[in-house]
């Protein structure tokens, strides 16, 4: 069993001496590596995450030959798990997404998974994948049935994973944006929806339980799911289908309602789990004498602000619960803004709605420095003490863990600057 985590209410502050995942990861990643089976992917996302921004990845220094600055800046490990990653990506992908925005109402569908089911999806890398797949499939199923059966057409939206709660426990639900209106199977009429109310909750949970458990069965029959020692009764084809419902009775939480600000807003929340998971360095306060301080929000509480306290084992442990199999897609597309057809479809839908086609975006910035200009208003190849222009040399990676293979022996940066976390 997890080990409960300490709570205090007390208000909650990042201070000067907070820490970083990466940090409590170098502290006590190898200890709990020789305690825990910890699979490939999840193996390479710590492996990372240490890494990231540090030495090991090699970097460039800059100097100004005008006043004397220097300074070393290091390479990012860009994995998608890892806080310090991902942000020119979620800042495009928020942009592409609002590019796309119809003058229509919206709605923010959430389907959860009961959590009885934590255990199946966790038992394995292969369950992982097979069952998160089938929630993204059973919630699709529902939300284009309805659509069909509801407003006659075909409706568009987007699912976004979100498989953790604030403290980092498990909790599997996809946030869904949707459009309220359809676009006819020919494509000739738009068909409104509704700007209060959409579909029935309880006919989508009904209809998503259901599909569900119809894919469950079929995984169990065709023997691709990993059985933990207690759920080994899946095992036993007679009677599967009565007992499934039996053991998950109570009805699925699914929330729909009008987003709770613009649609760009909620854009912009979504954005937040595209690009990241489970926690941002700011909320982490500490992690001395094996324990690990971080902050979060009591959603049961006021939305407050309250401080949780793990053993660092069990924190890492929850962290790595929500690494994703390799190259399994946690933001995906469908009906008429599914990827194949969505240009199309968009240019259509905007055409019934009497609306000028969606102007060509500016060309996105491809550099880290053309971000850093968009995003601050900054040159950072021109010097912060003295304006001019800003020499570059190349570092080689230096190993800083028994782990990672050296690619040189070069000795790197001088001795007397050690900036080893450039972040």
């Amino acid at each position: 069993m997890p080990v409960a985590a300490h709570r205090d209410a007390a208000p909650a502050a990042a201070s000067a001496g907070s820490c970083e995942l990466a940090e409590i990861l170098r502290r006590y990643g190898a200890a709990y590596d020789r305690t825990h089976r910890i699979a490939p992917q999840r193996r390479k996302a710590m492996r990372d995450i240490e890494r990231c921004r540090t030495a090991a990845l090699g970097g460039h220094r800059e100097f100004c030959d005008d006043c004397g600055f220097e300074r070393f800046l290091y390479h990012s490990c860009r994995n998608r798990h890892c806080p310090k990653c991902q942000t020119r990506e979620r800042d495009a992908w928020v942009q592409a997404r609002t590019s796309e925005l119809l003058p229509v109402p919206y709605f923010h569908h959430v389907f959860t998974l009961p959590h009885d089911l934590h255990p199946l999806v966790l038992a394995s890398e292969r369950n992982q994948r097979a069952l998160l797949k089938l929630l993204f499939d059973a919630t699709v199923a529902t939300l284009l049935e309805f659509g069909r059966g509801e407003l006659g057409g075909t409706v568009g939206f987007t699912l976004v994973l979100h498989t953790w709660d604030q403290q980092l426990r498990t909790h599997l639900h996809v946030h869904c944006l949707m459009a309220s209106g359809a676009l006819t199977v020919d494509g000739s009429r738009w068909i409104a929806g509704g700007g209060t109310f959409l579909f029935p909750v309880h006919g989508l949970s009904k209809m998503f339980r259901g599909k569900f458990l119809d894919g469950l069965a079929k995984l169990l029959e065709s023997g691709e799911l990993d059985l933990p020692p207690q759920l080994a009764w899946l095992g036993d084809a007679d009677g599967r289908g009565v007992r499934l419902r039996g053991w998950l009775p109570a009805p699925w939480v699914v929330y729909s309602k009008p987003p709770f600000a613009a649609p760009k807003k909620l854009v912009e929340y979504l954005g937040r789990y595209t690009h990241r998971v489970a926690i941002s360095n700011h909320r982490i306060l500490s992690g001395d004498d094996g324990q690990v301080r971080f902050t979060y929000r009591d959603r049961r509480d006021g939305d407050r602000v309250k401080i949780a306290t793990l053993p660092a084992a069990e924190f890492i442990g929850r962290f790595l619960n929500h690494v994703l199999p390799d190259r399994f897609l946690r933001v995906r597309h469908y009906g008429f803004l599914a990827n194949r057809s969505k240009h199309k479809s968009l240019a259509r839908c905007r055409a019934l709605l009497g609306v000028a086609p969606a102007p060509c975006r500016p060309d996105q910035p491809h550099t880290l420095a053309d971000w850093l200009r968009t995003i601050l208003g900054t040159d950072p190849t021109c010097c912060p003490r003295c304006g001019d222009v800003l020499h570059r040399v190349t570092l080689p990676r230096i190993v800083t863990h028994p782990c990672v293979p050296s690619p040189t022996a070069n000795p790197g940066p001088p001795s007397h600057l050690v900036p080893w976390d450039s972040s």
